[in-house]
């Protein structure tokens, strides 16, 4: 009976904290990064495509409508409310807005235009063609844009269309679709790069042009990309332009075919979708076609799909001079599926960038497209949903995030190391909980390079952390690690650290580092290192006192174990979560509310037995949930232990 009791207990606390921690750990974010939300016009859609803030601090923005507002007032100081403006409308979705010398720069679907109020009233009446791109019509060839670099030409990005029978694969059916533009003030337009599936997230940093993309064919995860000119980021679809006389990259479609498989397969006259190959044993991976073809650029960093987003959008540049927090210099990544922002840390290594990606601020109302400083130091976030879905509870807005001044326990950076990785934190660290090398979990991954819609993470490899060592300050930690991989993403969880003000733990206790280069130089002595392990500690102590034990005590005390592992309650969302993140099940599921699939409570009420809900993760049958538009993809690289947990999880939930 008190068994009974304890496991409707233990499920109890299971729902409640499943169905809040979304909420919570917004709620703790809250706390030190406030989110405003923006009154909008009656009446409007303010769907943003675009957003940039103007030298007085008006906020101007375009919507995917076709139309430019200036916003007056967004800071909302002294409970004042924003006063918007119509500044320019009839434009083709734009998807992208620049400002520079009383001029406003937009991205078309089809041209770079420049809008300007000559008159002085308040409203363009200057739509001029910088330069126009040719459209086939598809309705994913959107464009991005502009970002200016140094020299005062701008970027402009567009992406792939899809096939017609091939409906999954990438095509660029018309010149530079799946590339990047530079372009001149004065409309002369040069090819730049290519390799871009869907690159909705432009920025600059130190100078430099970088995007970030999606997952998709060909992009096993979203990631950011450092971009000269010349590289070819992965996408295979923009080398039909290659052989044009203004091309920068030689590589062409023949050549990159004959050594990486297009995976294009007809059976019964009709082409079949790719899937992935379970168990594969040598799949190409990009850093292996790197060295096949030099023009491969890895990404600076991956954002791993499900986890730090699904659909990756702006970067923008912390360089508030501290008004946003202890973050300056870093770059704050947007995403439109999870409604939230991402924070990201580079480092140049033998000279290519690389670096740390940690989760930053979730609860938007709506999918984070666009970002903006605001002149006091806070962000604008300006948000759509349409035709591409969102967690949130509206279809678009405008969002202002303001630092409270408190100091958030987070793991400020991470660089890598000879031997391993430094964390720096925003706090000095207890040094009782940072000494323990059982404080430092994690893995290295990699993802597939193929024709196949993402990619699971492969190779995986625990972390072996061989010791640590804290700096006298408590501010930096050093993590040996003994099996470090180049190209390989290392995901580092810091859940046993502590803050040494009392504050209990990391508000987002894990960074994913992208490894493209081990940094040369010596190793950390050993006799630096402190090898304590408060696990190995327990066991040793477990044995002793099991040494201890008679015989017959041990005889007596294993019946038990055998029932209480029959009547073993589900596993905790504690217990679950790192399995849901894992296997990107947050991509598209969340407790209690449907996202892109159904929520898992809806799965629980289904009454799927354990092995039926294993089944269906490996082979989905879209055909049972008709309400929902985007179909479940097969999950064969779930292992099954992992997917019984889950399966038994989600069943809990009834």
């Amino acid at each position: 009976m008190n068994h009974y009791k304890t496991l409707i207990y233990s499920l109890l606390l299971v729902f409640i904290y499943s169905s809040t921690y979304a909420q919570e750990l917004s709620e703790r974010e809250n706390e030190y990064y406030r989110m405003i939300t923006l009154p909008t016009p009656e009446g409007v859609l303010l769907e943003v495509g675009g957003m940039a803030t103007l030298e007085d601090g008006r906020i101007a923005l375009c919507t995917r409508r076709g139309e430019v507002w200036i916003v007056e007032n967004p800071d909302l100081y002294e409970g004042s409310s924003p006063r918007y403006t119509l500044f320019a409308n009839g434009l083709h979705e734009p998807l992208g807005l620049s400002y520079r010398d009383n001029a406003i720069y937009i991205a078309q679907r089809g041209e770079l235009t420049k809008l300007m109020d000559t008159n002085g009233d308040g409203t363009a009446d200057v739509y001029e063609t910088i330069y126009a791109w040719p459209l086939s019509g598809h309705y994913h060839e959107y464009s991005y844009g502009p970002k200016f670099l140094p020299d005062g030409s701008m970027i402009v990005t567009g992406n792939v269309a899809f096939g017609d029978e091939e409906w999954w694969r990438g095509e660029s059916r018309v010149p530079w679709r799946g590339w990047a533009m530079r372009i001149t003030e004065d409309g002369e337009m040069q090819p730049w790069a290519t390799g871009m599936r869907s690159p909705c997230g432009l920025g600059i940093y130190d100078g430099e042009f970088f995007y970030a993309d999606n997952q998709g064919d060909w992009m096993g995860s979203g990631g950011v990309w450092h971009m000269p000119k010349g590289s070819f980021s992965g996408h295979p679809a923009g080398l039909k332009w290659t052989g044009q006389p203004d091309s920068p990259i030689e590589l062409t479609e023949s050549a990159f075919y004959s050594k990486i498989d297009k995976r294009q397969v007809k059976e019964h006259g009709r082409y079949v979708k790719p899937a992935n190959i379970q168990d594969e044993e040598n799949p190409d991976l990009l850093f292996k076609a790197k060295e096949e073809f030099p023009e491969i650029q890895l990404p600076a960093v991956w954002l791993p799909h499900g986890v730090l987003g699904i659909s990756n959008s702006e970067i923008v540049e912390n360089r508030t001079s501290g008004e946003f927090g202890p973050f300056d210099g870093q770059l704050f990544v947007g995403d439109q599926g999870q409604s939230k922002i991402m924070r990201v840390d580079l480092e140049k290594v033998n000279g290519e960038y690389q670096g740390v990606a940690f989760d930053f601020r979730s609860g938007f109302q709506s999918g984070v497209l666009r970002m903006t400083w605001g002149h006091d130091g806070s962000m604008y976030v300006g948000e759509t949903n349409r035709g591409w879905g969102s967690a949130g509870t509206t279809t678009s807005g405008l969002e202002r995030l303001v630092w409270t001044g408190e100091v958030p326990f987070e793991m400020k950076t991470v660089h890598a190391k000879p031997d391993g990785f430094e964390i720096e934190f925003t706090k000095p660290v207890d040094k009782a909980s940072a000494k323990d090398i059982d404080s430092y979990t994690g893995r290295s991954f990699i993802y597939k390079y193929h024709a196949v819609y993402g990619s699971p993470t492969i190779n995986n490899e625990p972390l072996v952390v061989k010791g640590v060592k804290i700096s006298d300050d408590g501010m930096k930690v050093r993590v040996v690690v003994e099996n470090m991989r180049q190209y390989y993403v290392h995901e580092i969880q810091a859940y046993g650290i502590k803050a040494a003000d009392g504050q209990k733990n990391l508000l987002h206790p894990t960074g994913f580092y992208t490894l493209n280069n081990i940094p040369e130089g010596p190793s950390l002595p050993a006799s630096e290192l402190s090898t304590y392990s408060s696990a190995a500690e327990a066991a040793a102590k477990a044995a002793a006192e099991k040494a201890k034990a008679s015989a017959s005590r041990k005889k007596k005390a294993s019946a038990p174990k055998v029932v209480a592992a029959a009547n073993a309650p589900a596993p905790t969302y504690d217990e679950i979560q790192p399995l849901l993140e894992k296997n990107t099940c947050v991509a598209c599921h969340r407790v209690d509310t449907k996202q892109v699939g159904p929520a898992f409570k809806d799965v629980a009420k289904r009454k799927y037995s354990v092995e039926r809900i294993v089944e269906l993760i490996y082979s989905p049958e879209p055909a049972n949930w008709p309400g929902y538009a985007t179909p479940m993809a097969p999950m064969p690289q779930v292992p099954r232990a992992e997917a019984m947990k889950i399966a038994t999880w989600i069943n809990s939930l009834r």
